[in-house]
């Protein structure tokens, strides 16, 4: 058994009016240091069944074809043994 914990962004190059928002209210509550605010998206998952490699090709097929819009995000994943 497997977890993968997957983190889901946006591109460096799309622009995260989520994150401004976020950004300005803190700056309003006088977090004047807050710059460069992103929002992700964080999943987690358990996976049974399979070698480290088949649940890997696995994590990263369910990311391409759902998880993440391959247009405007990127998506990283660390697995680990459960």
């Amino acid at each position: 058994m497997y977890r993968a914990r997957i983190y889901i962004t946006l591109k460096p190059t799309v622009l995260d009016a989520q994150g401004a928002v976020v950004e300005k209210a803190l700056r309003s509550l006088g977090y004047m240091t807050v710059g460069d605010m992103r929002i992700g998206k964080y999943i987690e998952a358990r996976l049974d069944g399979g070698n480290r490699d088949e649940v890997e090709n696995q994590v990263r097929e369910m990311c391409e074809r759902l998880l993440a819009n391959p247009v405007i995000e990127d998506f990283r994943f660390d697995l680990e043994e459960a």
